[in-house]
């Protein structure tokens, strides 16, 4: 078998399967497949041409090269970094800044690896910020830091087609020095909060206690003066009903006294006797009363007139008055006096005393401004 036809076949068959392999590496080459959420720049000979688009393009193949670009919102971490606020304190922060590709184009020709540039700016950023800040403002306007470094980021970032849309930062730390002072002025804050608290607590107890017994003295008062009042009149009653029965018996009482007398004249040896025109008025009518004869006409016994300035004295005249006094005190009842400790306890107009709020702060007004300094910032 002659080898020369065999060697001129296995060389076309070589031949064949490197254009095969030539026509696929070109077609491979020729097809750029950009995914929906990037864009890639497209340089040929090192030039750029443009951006490819999501989906299937076609590129000049061996000569073209793409750059994607990710288009959603990315995520850069700033490492922790240690500045000095503006009252000389040492304090270590961190941030995220949040970042967005809006021109490819300008991220593609005007920055260098644009990830790696923001990240350096805001680490720049974030320790000039807490530089001109003091110490208080960095642990409190968390916001206003946040605000200030991505205004500072705006303007370079504009230019690179980057638009910076948050930055949080999210730890700020002083020295352990600073920490432990601040956790001493927090613990002799809380101490002079609680004291002061304790006190306004004894104050106040006070006040109530206070005001309480003189609530309870003015009760006291008023149910000794309401019962004095009513012993008083007990005696005036009982003068006045006294005097009444004087007055009605006062006859009676001189008849009986007549005939004691009677008696003892008739025990002695005398049979003659003169009695007074008045002693056997009264004994005819007394016997009149007792017998029901008609020994003397008569309308029945009647008492002893009182005069005029004896009347008023014992006060005869004003029984009726004096008595319907009484059933109104008598009608007094506990709810009467609960209702005036309640005005006397609420300040109503006509009392003078103050509850116990209007007098804490009458105290507190009287007190001086400068009594109680807080804790001196460390």
């Amino acid at each position: 078998m002659d080898p020369l036809p065999l060697q001129t076949g296995f060389g076309l068959v070589s031949v064949g399967l490197l254009f095969l392999m030539l026509v696929v590496v070109t077609l491979w080459q020729s097809v750029a497949i950009v995914d929906a959420y990037d864009k890639e720049a497209l340089t040929v000979f090192g030039e750029y041409r443009k951006l490819l688009e999501p989906g299937i393009n076609f590129i000049p193949p061996f000569v073209s090269r793409t750059y994607a670009f990710d288009m959603r919102t990315q995520t850069l971490d700033v490492p922790r970094q240690e500045a000095i606020t503006r009252d000389n304190s040492p304090v270590t922060a961190d941030a995220v800044v949040y970042i967005k590709v809006m021109d490819a184009k300008k991220a593609f020709l005007e920055v260098d690896n644009y990830k790696n540039a923001v990240s350096n700016l805001a680490q720049t950023t974030l320790r000039a910020v807490l530089g001109d800040m003091e110490l208080d403002d960095t642990l409190n306007k968390r916001q206003e830091i946040n605000a200030k470094i991505r205004r500072e980021l705006d303007e370079p970032t504009d230019e690179w087609g980057i638009r910076v849309e948050s930055v949080e930062v999210r730890e700020v730390n002083p020295s352990k020095d600073v920490q432990q002072a601040m956790e001493q002025q927090t613990s002799a804050e809380r101490r002079r909060r609680a004291m002061i608290l304790e006190a306004q607590g004894e104050r106040r107890s006070a006040v109530e206690q206070a005001e309480g017994d003189k609530q309870s003295n003015i009760i006291r008062a008023q149910g000794e003066k309401q019962s004095q009042i009513l012993e008083a009149q007990g005696d005036s009653i009982s003068t006045v009903l006294r005097a009444r029965s004087a007055e009605s018996m006062g006859e009676r009482a001189i008849i009986e006294r007549g005939m004691e007398t009677l008696e003892e004249i008739g025990k002695g040896e005398s049979t003659t006797f003169v009695l007074p025109q008045e002693l056997t008025s009264l004994v005819g009518r007394y016997g009149k009363a007792l017998s029901g004869s008609d020994v003397q006409q008569m309308d029945g016994l009647e008492g002893l007139e009182f005069d005029e300035e004896t009347r008023k004295m014992l006060g005869l005249d004003d029984i009726d008055e004096i008595l319907g006094q009484i059933d109104e005190a008598a009608q007094m009842d506990v709810e009467e006096l609960e209702k005036e400790a309640e005005a006397v306890k609420s300040g109503d107009a006509g009392s003078n005393i103050k509850s116990a709020d209007e007098v804490i702060q009458e105290m507190d007004e009287d007190v001086p401004e400068g009594e109680v300094e807080p804790a001196e910032e460390s």
